[in-house]
């Protein structure tokens, strides 16, 4: 048993591609370029990340004036 499972590991390992540039390209992504592309998809549930995505801009926005008109209170 152990010896056709050492054939098979090593003729899986022949048959992989030596190209690791799409597995670099695709790691290189940011989260929020992965959820940008799943958004754009036809794919069920994409709507969904479209949307949380515009949630979290405009809670990100939100978050970003109230610092800024802290700021500008608080400096003399």
């Amino acid at each position: 048993m152990r010896p056709l499972g050492c054939a098979l590991l090593l003729i899986a390992a022949a048959c992989s591609s030596s190209d690791t540039s799409q597995t670099v390209n695709r790691d290189t992504l940011t989260q929020r370029q992965k959820d940008s592309i799943l958004a754009q998809s036809t794919i069920p549930g994409a709507g969904a990340v479209r949307r949380a995505m515009t949630a979290a801009d405009s809670a990100s926005r939100r978050a970003l004036q109230a610092d800024s008109q802290a700021r500008d209170t608080t400096d003399p």
